[in-house]
């Protein structure tokens, strides 16, 4: 059942802090639940004013958008994507999926490129228009770059590419940080129809290998080397320990953030003195909707990583719309999300939500506390920042120093807070409220990951007067459904209910494969999930108190990480599956689990093949004494 309507979110994003507040059936629309009640310790009230998507959608309310959007989705998509994006070819279906088979597909027939709306269209009315500041590592440095001048370095690096070999499709890996010569190399994929695949530049030579590795990446974009918190690092030597293992690489293109040189080989190019003679004029490919735009990796659960796919028109829609009504984002504001391009926050709400709708956005290199933990306000009152977007675990970091060092920096220009990435906690969301909002900027706790696209349940956008509650992510956005699933895959309605969260029908944003394996992200996705099962094995001392032992393993959990966290079944085995290297084999224990023993595949590497029928034979005794209570 749950493979034929429903998305499933990743277990770790079932988090404990979103709750129903009505009794309406999910076609309806319901505003989400929680493992646990919501303890108001403040609250705060919308001011934004009432969404205006399209002239076709123009006076209705909030809740009569949502009802829509989920009622009628083509009707609502189609006539905000008419309007909102410049298309080469108008699309003429809007959508045509199937869940069950995870086929996603949105604006079919239609053409556009994604470089075009997040930069042409605004050069053609506003050029000098600024579309990046770079906060560089050293506060008072930073630097403006106007969209023509976004558009330009655009081209000349797009020029670039294409006269190294760069194909439309071919996959070209980016190791670079925070930087606008980053943005430039996304946006010249974009517009020569290439896929980016940004690696975060924090990550090890062997992380960025492997996923160069599974995206087939004939070129990689990286820097001599990146600066944080006061420190170098040498990017360039992280590249070339990579790409020794990466047969498929041709060429790697080197930029320059610092003055230091670097050793080049024969591979590698060096960006800023090819692009000087490149033409600043690149014309854009018409790109199909549903061709790849970008793939980005998470990481999986069996270790490798996933490179989960966006596509072009639906997820720029998505990002676009997101951006502006769940931040409140009016033109003229300047734009503060903090993430890194190497996350999917910092695609979506650094670089293509806010460039398509022409905004002003922050690329911020540095840290939080460099030079002191005072670096986001300060940056908050010399840029004269609107909306900042930031993680919890920043947050948390910060309220341990004195409120001194947010209170001697004008915050006034603060209009909406926004944190991300995970779940909130009651402290921090106060701390942030008070102290940096002073109680009078609207905190949205956004819900969102990787696979979604972007913001997918949040405060905003929502009816002017409408209350925000503590750590709460509250509200669905336009198009997003949300669902309750029991452990069989049942929809559970009502009020103190807990189950899975879904997510009942697709969204233009949404991700449409895993690179390479479809077959993977169907069965990620869009089948009945596995709720958390934990296999202990006891100490000859504590076999004869398990109950104890079990209640106080649901205790350390539940208290160390959070109540959501507990797995909902423990079963003491005397011992695990182990290959005769030590190595846990899971997929055994995962089959025990979802009691799918008919099928456990190669046991011949086990060190002892007869675990596998003691380990079946306690899950059959657990399974009956949990029937008969």
């Amino acid at each position: 059942m749950a493979g034929r309507v429903s998305i499933r979110l990743l277990n770790s994003l079932v988090r404990g802090n979103v709750i129903f507040r009505n009794k309406k059936c999910l076609r309806k629309g319901v505003v989400l639940i929680s493992r646990c009640h919501a303890r108001s310790l403040s609250s705060s009230s919308i001011s934004a004013t009432q969404p205006d998507l399209s002239s076709h959608l123009a006076g209705k309310t909030y809740a009569d958008l949502y009802e829509l959007s989920v009622r009628d989705p083509e009707t609502f998509w189609g006539s905000i994507a008419k309007e909102r994006l410049a298309w080469t070819k108008l699309f003429d279906q809007v959508t045509d999926c199937d869940l069950s088979s995870g086929e996603i597909n949105w604006f079919l027939g239609g053409q556009l490129n994604v470089s075009v709306n997040c930069l042409d269209v605004h050069v053609a009315k506003d050029p000098d228009r600024v579309a990046l500041i770079w906060e560089k590592d050293e506060p008072g440095t930073e630097e403006r770059i106007t969209y023509r001048e976004l558009l330009e370095m655009t081209c000349r690096l797009a020029n670039t590419l294409k006269s190294y070999g760069v194909q439309k499709g071919e996959r070209v890996a980016i190791y670079m940080p925070v930087s606008p010569m980053a943005v430039a190399a996304m946006m010249a994929c974009a517009r020569i129809g290439a896929v980016h695949n940004v690696v975060f530049a924090g990550f090890s030579s062997e992380a960025l290998a492997c996923r160069i590795q599974d995206a087939q990446c004939k070129f990689v974009i990286t820097c001599n080397h990146g600066v944080r918190g006061g420190r170098i690092f040498d990017l360039k030597s992280m590249v070339d320990r990579a790409v020794k293992s990466c047969p498929s690489v041709r060429h790697v293109f080197v930029a320059k953030r610092t003055n230091n040189s670097v050793p080049m080989g024969k591979l590698d190019i060096s960006l800023d003195e090819v692009m000087v003679g490149q033409s600043p004029v690149c014309a854009p490919e018409p790109m199909d909707s549903e061709e790849m735009l970008f793939m980005l990796y998470t990481s999986g659960s069996t270790g490798k990583p996933k490179g989960i796919v966006h596509t072009q028109a639906g997820y720029l829609l998505y990002a676009s719309l997101t951006h502006q009504y769940v931040f409140d984002y009016t033109p003229g504001d300047v734009f503060g999300c903090v993430a890194d391009i190497g996350w999917i926050t910092g695609h979506s709400y650094v670089v293509y939500g806010p460039l398509c709708n022409g905004a002003t956005s922050v690329l911020f290199e540095s840290t939080p506390v460099y030079p002191n933990p005072g670096r986001y306000w300060e940056t908050v009152q010399r840029l004269r920042i609107n909306q900042f977007y930031g993680a919890p675990t920043a947050i948390r970091l910060l309220l341990k120093d004195e409120e001194n060092w947010v209170k001697k920096y004008d915050r006034s220009s603060l209009k909406t807070l926004a944190s991300v990435g995970e779940p909130i906690n009651h402290e921090a969301w106060e701390w942030f409220h008070n102290v940096v909002g002073d109680g009078r900027c609207p905190l949205v706790d956004t819900w969102w990951q990787t696979e979604t696209g972007g913001v997918c349940i949040a405060p905003l956008p929502a009816e002017p007067g409408a209350e925000i509650l503590p750590a709460m992510a509250m509200r669905p956005f336009f198009g997003i459904q949300p669902a309750l699933l029991g452990e069989k895959g049942q929809i559970i309605m009502g009020n103190d209910v807990s189950g899975a969260l879904c997510i009942s029908q697709p969204w233009p944003g949404m991700a449409r494969t895993i690179f390479g394996d479809h077959q993977r992200f169907v069965d990620a996705y869009f089948k009945p999930y596995h709720v958390p099962f934990a296999f202990v094995v006891l100490k000859e001392s504590a076999t004869e108190n398990q109950r104890a032992v079990v209640e106080d393993l649901r205790h350390l959990v539940a208290t160390k990480i959070a109540k959501y966290a507990v797995p909902d079944h423990f079963l003491v085995v005397k011992r695990l599956p182990k290959t005769r290297s030590g190595k846990i084999m899971r997929r055994i224990l995962r089959k025990v689990a979802t009691q799918d023993t008919s099928n456990l595949g190669d046991v011949s590497t086990l060190d002892d093949p007869s675990v596998v029928s003691e380990i079946t034979e306690a899950h059959k005794r657990y399974r009956s004494h949990a029937a008969k209570k």
